[in-house]
């Protein structure tokens, strides 16, 4: 994606819920490996306080002004970056390096739904080793120092760099002393639908894997490209300050509802299927590199590597019935900032609701 172009005004829509962000957020996906080694996708869900209405998929992302009310300024035209490396296979970053936390896994269980900070323990820099009863949560903070001169490196990354001392912390190297906001992304799998132990590795290994075939998560990781609407990102940032989180109380920018959200689709433009039934690989040529050394490109690789002109989807969208509500309908008052009334905001979604089940039957002779 060349650096001059202009998202907005490429774009016809957006799956975010505010109007003007056009940006690129990607992260890996998530797969279940089947005793015979075929692969299933992991579905994901709605998150909390996300409503009203049930997004299909997708994840949540936060941008946060810097602590202490220190100068800090928005991404430029063109701006883009990655965390996390797609080839680590071990835990090689020191405990107290701020990259430590940047990248983690929460483990939903049904008497803990997500209380503490993201990436504090128990939260883990793998994939849990035991199901998750309400599925798993990646935990993904992007660099919020910049070099300030550079829009892009050759890594993607060098050009940006973690504060010294955590995650919140006020001090950029100096190397890289422009502050910008802190992006934060959380994506919720859906692995309900697998935490029969039966199906599991007979091993006592955890069955995950993400689409570069990483069965560790050491190589979890997540780009941006920045894409919002002329000066709405600086604005909102210096008039959005209640730290709620919820979108229709930031009056600098505009609001659509779930509907509009789900409808925002792209086909698959790449003609290789990667979803809808048990793969006997992963997509594009991503065989199990379980480390410790770092992964390796395949060299020679024949998978599908061009685009078509896929038709647009017609079948209406679908979203997955998560384990908890997202948003608060009663009984009683909402004694909670940060949860949305469904009263709030017309947010009711068209798509169509699908609970959990089972994985599909298992494909032999693979």
């Amino acid at each position: 994606m060349h650096p001059d172009n202009d998202l907005p005004k490429l774009a016809s829509c957006t799956t975010c819920r505010f109007v003007e962000d056009k940006s690129n957020y990607w992260t890996a996906v998530m797969y279940f490996q089947h005793q015979n080694g075929s692969y299933s996708r992991v579905p994901q869900m709605a998150n909390h306080n996300t409503g009203p209405g049930l997004q299909s998929g997708g994840m949540t992302v936060y941008y946060f002004q810097p602590n202490g009310g220190i100068p800090f300024t928005t991404f430029p035209k063109g701006f883009r970056m990655i965390v996390g490396n797609p080839m680590k296979r071990r835990n090689d970053i020191p405990s107290g390096d701020t990259a430590a936390k940047a990248v983690t896994f929460r483990c939903f269980t049904a008497n803990d739904v997500g209380a503490g900070t993201p990436g504090d323990a128990p939260d883990t820099f793998e994939f849990p080793r035991n199901p998750c009863s309400y599925g798993i949560r990646s935990n993904i903070y992007f660099p919020q120092c910049w070099d300030g001169i550079n829009i892009d490196s050759p890594d993607h990354a060098s050009h940006v760099a973690h504060p010294i001392g955590g995650i919140f912390s006020t001090r950029c190297p100096s190397t890289h002393p422009v502050r910008v906001p802190l992006l934060f992304i959380e994506i919720v799998w859906d692995t309900r639908p697998f935490n029969d132990r039966s199906l599991w590795p007979r091993d006592g290994s955890q069955p995950f894997v993400f689409s570069m075939g990483d069965p560790t998560g050491y190589g979890q990781h997540a780009d941006y490209v920045f894409g919002w609407e002329g000066d709405s990102l600086e604005r909102a940032m210096r008039q959005c300050t209640g730290g709620d989180g919820i979108p229709w109380k930031c009056p600098a920018l505009t609001v659509q509802d779930t509907d509009a959200m789900n409808n925002c689709r792209l086909p698959n433009q790449v003609p290789e299927v990667v979803e809808g039934r048990v793969l006997p690989t992963l997509p594009g040529c991503n065989p199990i590199q379980r480390g410790p050394a770092p992964a390796t490109m395949v060299a020679n690789c024949n998978a599908p590597s061009t685009t078509t002109n896929a038709p647009m989807p017609t079948e209406p969208p679908v979203a997955v019935n998560p384990p908890w509500t997202v948003c608060h309908s009663g009984p009683g008052p909402n004694n909670v900032p940060i949860v949305p009334n469904c009263s709030e905001f017309p947010g009711f979604t068209g798509a169509a609701v699908a609970e959990p089940t089972a994985p599909p039957a298992i494909i032999t002779g693979v």
